[in-house]
């Protein structure tokens, strides 16, 4: 025969077999260098810092002009960052 269900189940026990399927929200931190959100213990994709320290050279694998762009975006970031980081 196979897979018939002898009786049916109830709708709270469909919901309790369900509860731990519901998807949590990631915990994100601030990227230092950049101020990005980041995945903890995870390399910034954005910079390639990890801790302080530059773990991929971002920058490296894109073409000149978006190479200029990226740096651009980031110097600005920077600038951002150390702003406030003075007003407080």
């Amino acid at each position: 025969m196979g897979g018939v269900p002898k009786k049916r189940h109830t709708k709270g026990s469909r919901n309790q077999r369900r509860m731990h399927l519901f998807i949590k929200q990631p915990n994100l931190t601030v990227c230092s260098k950049c101020g990005k959100p980041v995945k903890l213990h995870i390399t910034c994709p954005e910079c390639g810092f990890y801790k302080g320290k530059e773990i991929i050279d971002v920058l490296s694998k894109l073409d000149r002009k978006e190479r200029r762009q990226k740096e651009m975006e980031i110097g600005a970031r920077q600038a951002e960052l150390a702003k406030e980081s003075a007003k407080q």
